[in-house]
């Protein structure tokens, strides 16, 4: 008797520790959070935690990303112990041949003046990708993981200030598009901080999808909103079919690993250009000692910032949708290949000149141009089990086209293309083709430690800076051993035509002084950031957010509801 009810204690007080682990979610917005904390209360997976942040950033971060843009999925699977990644870009539709963005004169239009309207808007991805996520590791229904997203858009929610701030500075260009105004504006102004904003339309639209499933976003009503919004466009219409949206299908891909020092990382392939960048940088940095000189002293900066520059070299020279345009991955990430690179770099100062290199398997290739980005946010879920999706997901540019069908923002992801089709006299790699993906720099990431079990999961916003805004925290993390959210907080780096960059704060400000008198210079500047991670410190998980912004990650600790 006395053995069973000790059995019976250490079942009550000890076990459900044991059953009931610890779930993190981390985003750039705390009713994301919130939603990824509340569906893994319910006992909901990673996967199933993310399909629901995705459509509650759709509603309350509409600047950044959501159901009318694209993203990218790296999942770890506990249980099979595996790591997937699923590819839910955009593509463009049938209608856009190389020469979408050319003016009359046969020359590329202005950047500006093709991002507003239909011409931009590719095929939204991110409802096949959410559906493909819940599929495979999905635990509860699919309606259910709509509902945090619903009762925000009927019952309403604050606007942020900045949600306002971004109103505010597209006004001007708003005066042509009433239905975004009609959601976001009171008494025909950005509507104040604190205003509690309804969104029927969308959340309509949501209650369909939670009854028809994702079939409901590119069928029926949704897909004419859809047409009609590119086709009617107050800016540069243009052409989406209902065949064009039917054919939209998520990518599930193999996801591009590599190791650093004693660590393995993974992250997403082409069309991302984000893993092979990453680790492009990180293996040239591999032959010095990082944690020897730590995060104070200028030469890890300078060395950062020389492996950058080669890193972006290749990138510019070599990356595109690889179902259109032969990529050397393999190369790119070789370790001979990248010992040759780092033979480059001189610890006594910059480089005259960052050539592309010539990795094993390069095809011919032109350059590659500008990937913007700016409309684009970050999470992280782990579950209680243990598995991790580390999702980055866009409609590009602030507000995406500016265009909205059924509420929600649609994507200008088509002007991630380059303008030109062509480069020195040759096709351009990531030129506009009917059904293809645009380049991306979108860099989601997961790390394993020498344990074999995943340690770190991180992923930004930034336009092409998110490649250096993950690198300088994965840096700070391994090398430097800081805490994920201190590793956040690192100075941003970066580059640009009057050489390195680097960010406008306390931190930046004493690198830059630091590194002057070796005759370089870094230069202050803002270089803002949107990273959300989550580590695993001592068997638990915790999260981290960046302190720019207003970001949150939240704990679920609790027994699951039930």
């Amino acid at each position: 008797m006395i053995k069973r009810f000790l059995g019976f204690i250490l079942a009550l007080f000890i076990l459900p520790s044991l059953a009931f682990a610890q779930g993190v979610s981390s985003s750039a917005d705390p009713r994301a959070t919130e939603a990824g904390r509340q569906i893994l209360q319910q006992g909901g997976s990673a996967a199933d935690a993310a399909v629901a942040m995705v459509a509650v950033l759709t509603l309350v971060e509409p600047q950044s990303s959501g159901i009318g843009g694209g993203g990218f999925l790296v999942y770890h699977d506990e249980r099979a112990g595996n790591i997937t990644t699923i590819d839910g870009r955009e593509r463009a539709p049938a209608a856009a041949k190389p020469e979408r963005f050319l003016g009359a004169d046969g020359k590329p239009r202005g950047y500006m003046d093709v991002i507003p309207g239909g011409l931009s808007v590719g095929v939204p991805g991110n409802v096949r990708l959410m559906e493909m996520a819940h599929r495979k590791w999905g635990r509860l229904g699919w309606d259910a993981l709509l509902q945090p997203a619903i009762r925000l858009a009927e019952e309403g929610f604050e606007v942020t200030p900045v949600l306002h701030n971004w109103l505010v500075r597209f006004e001007p260009l708003w005066k042509d598009f009433p239905a975004a105004r009609a959601i976001y504006y009171v008494d025909g102004k950005p509507a104040p901080v604190g205003t509690r904003i309804r969104n029927p339309a969308y959340a309509a639209l949501l209650r369909d999808m939670a009854t028809r499933g994702p079939d409901a976003f590119y069928s029926g009503a949704n897909a004419r909103a859809i047409i009609d919004a590119v086709a009617t466009a107050p800016r540069n219409p243009a052409t989406i079919t209902a065949k064009d949206l039917a054919a939209y299908r998520a990518d599930e891909r193999p996801a591009v690993c590599t190791t650093y020092r004693v660590y393995k990382l993974c992250g997403m392939g082409p069309p991302s250009s984000g893993a092979t960048t990453v680790f492009g940088i990180l293996g040239m940095l591999e032959g010095w000692d990082m944690k020897a000189m730590g995060k104070d002293n200028p030469m890890s900066w300078h060395l950062l910032a020389e492996a950058m520059q080669l890193a972006y070299a290749d990138r510019e020279l070599y990356l595109g949708d690889a179902d259109f345009v032969e990529v050397p991955v393999a190369g790119l990430l070789d370790k001979s290949y990248l010992a040759e690179r780092r033979r480059r770099i001189s610890p006594f100062g910059p480089a005259e000149d960052y050539p592309a290199g010539t990795p094993p398997g390069a095809p011919a290739r032109t350059a590659s141009g500008p990937v913007a980005e700016n409309g684009t946010t970050h999470f992280v879920v782990v579950d209680r089990d243990g598995n991790v999706a580390s999702m980055t997901s866009t409609v590009e540019s602030i507000f995406g086209s500016h265009l909205i069908a059924n509420g929600f923002v649609l994507n200008n992801e088509l002007t991630d293309f380059d303008l030109s089709p062509e480069k020195a006299g040759a096709p351009a790699a990531n030129r506009v083709q009917p059904g293809k993906r645009p380049l991306s720099s979108m860099s989601p990431t997961i790390v394993y430690g020498p344990d074999g079990k995943p340690v770190l999961a991180v992923g930004s916003a930034g336009g092409k800076r998110i490649i250096m805004h993950v690198t300088k925290t994965l840096i700070g993390v391994l090398d430097w051993g800081l805490s994920a959210e201190d590793a956040i907080a690192l100075p941003n780096l970066y580059f640009g035509r009057d050489g390195v960059l680097i960010e406008d704060n306390e931190a930046g400000r004493a690198i830059a002084a630091k590194i002057a008198p070796f005759g370089y210079s870094f230069s202050p500047t803002d270089l803002g950031s949107k990273l959300n991670a989550a580590e695993r410190v001592d068997g638990h998980w915790r999260g981290a957010a960046d302190p720019r912004g207003p970001g949150t990650s939240a704990v679920d600790d609790a027994p699951p509801q039930g």
